[in-house]
């Protein structure tokens, strides 16, 4: 059995939730590990961040976000508002903010001290709800989905810019 692991970064934008395809990195990442038959798993470590499966829908907004992915995000704010206020959410609470401002590099976190950066309850929440990873199907050596079927990374925080990150693991033989 071959486990065949290949990490990836993608940049994420503020202000704005951020979906990026992935789908040709992971095909990509298929044919490196020479694996024909098994499964690939793709997944983030980052809490406010998702990986999942779904059609590719051609039609794009002015920044370029695809309507489908649009579409979803206006769903979950529907069930999870963002977080846009101090009180909408308990999460950041006291004891939270303060050990940020103990830590060395605070700028990072929280930049001109605005505690606003922290904001971001609902992000932690919209990525428990779509999930950390996706399991899909290897079949002779390609990833077996549909014609439309797509890979997607999603950054739900939009509280600042940054690099984040994804994995790529393909296990079979």
């Amino acid at each position: 059995m071959t486990v065949f692991i290949k990490d990836y970064q993608v940049d994420t934008k503020a202000d704005q939730v951020t979906f990026v395809d992935i789908t040709k990195e992971v095909k990509e990442t298929i044919h490196l590990s020479g694996v024909q038959n098994g499964i690939c798993i793709v997944s983030t470590s980052h809490t406010t961040c998702s990986v999942f499966f779904e059609e590719f829908t051609h039609d794009r907004d002015e920044n370029g976000t695809e309507f489908l992915l649009l579409d979803m995000d206006e769903c979950l704010q529907k069930i999870v508002p963002n977080h846009d206020r101090a009180d909408r959410y308990r999460y950041p609470g006291e004891e939270h903010y303060c050990e940020i401002e103990s830590w060395p590099d605070l700028e990072k976190w929280l930049p001109g001290g605005d505690r606003s950066n922290l904001w971001n309850a609902d992000a932690h929440i919209k990525a428990s709800i779509i999930g950390s990873s996706e399991s899909l199907v290897v079949r002779k050596n390609e990833l077996s989905v549909g014609i439309t079927g797509y890979v997607y990374f999603v950054d739900f925080d939009r509280t600042r810019e940054r690099t984040r990150k994804y994995t790529v693991t393909i296990i079979g033989e």
